[in-house]
């Protein structure tokens, strides 16, 4: 089940709300405590919500009890916009779960990577195949230092033939954090693989984002 979403903010932000499936959800019915924020990749190159590798993250993290929240980015930014769009919607997240997780495939992984520099409140970041710089002040591996600094706990999933995201310098920062990484023998666009990328998502975000 999925309601549809207008972010506050100065731009035009559109999301899909997809619930928890009720059999995950307490005997009383209530609403999930946690939700898991998804940024989608290039919104140039027809990155949007309804990406595959986002709505099979999404249906792995609702059968398990946790809403997720995907959602479009308003007009093209540079990745500035982006940025912003991605902040409002964790703090509209946030005024209404108890914890709040944030994942993004491609340009989103980056985007999910820059905004939890300056999250501390949220339960975990997963980034996708991350690109190495959002735009000339945003830096991917630098963004990852500071999501680790600030104590959220991160992990990066990336594809060993993908040759479209300068996802390298990520990778290998991330090396010399101790961060996670997963690696998928796949291309960049995880082709009859997004089930199991789905799966990673919620293998790291669903045990953050329930009750200790």
């Amino acid at each position: 089940m999925s309601d549809t979403i207008l972010i506050p903010g100065g731009r035009d932000v559109r999301a899909s709300l997809d619930l928890a499936s009720a059999t995950d959800v307490d005997s009383a019915g209530e609403r999930a405590d946690a939700v898991a924020v998804a940024c989608p990749p290039h919104p140039q190159r027809r990155g949007h919500r309804g990406d595959d590798r986002l709505v099979a993250a999404s249906g792995a993290l609702t059968e398990r009890g946790i809403d997720c929240l995907r959602f479009d980015y308003g007009d093209w930014d540079e990745g500035y916009g982006e940025s912003t769009d991605t902040n409002e919607a964790v703090g509209w997240a946030a005024e209404r779960y108890d914890r709040v997780g944030l994942f993004g495939f491609s340009f989103g992984g980056t985007v999910a990577l820059v905004a939890a520099a300056s999250r501390p409140d949220l339960a975990g970041v997963c980034a996708l195949a991350p690109t190495g710089r959002l735009n000339p002040d945003a830096d991917a591996a630098e963004a990852l230092s500071e999501v680790v600094e600030r104590g959220v706990p991160v992990r990066v999933l990336y594809a060993t033939r993908d040759s479209t995201a300068d996802w390298e310098p990520v990778v290998e920062r991330a090396g010399e954090l101790g961060v996670e990484t997963v690696a998928f023998e796949s291309d960049h666009f995880f082709v009859g693989r997004a089930g199991d990328v789905g799966e990673a998502v919620a293998a790291f975000l669903v045990p953050r984002l329930r009750d200790a």
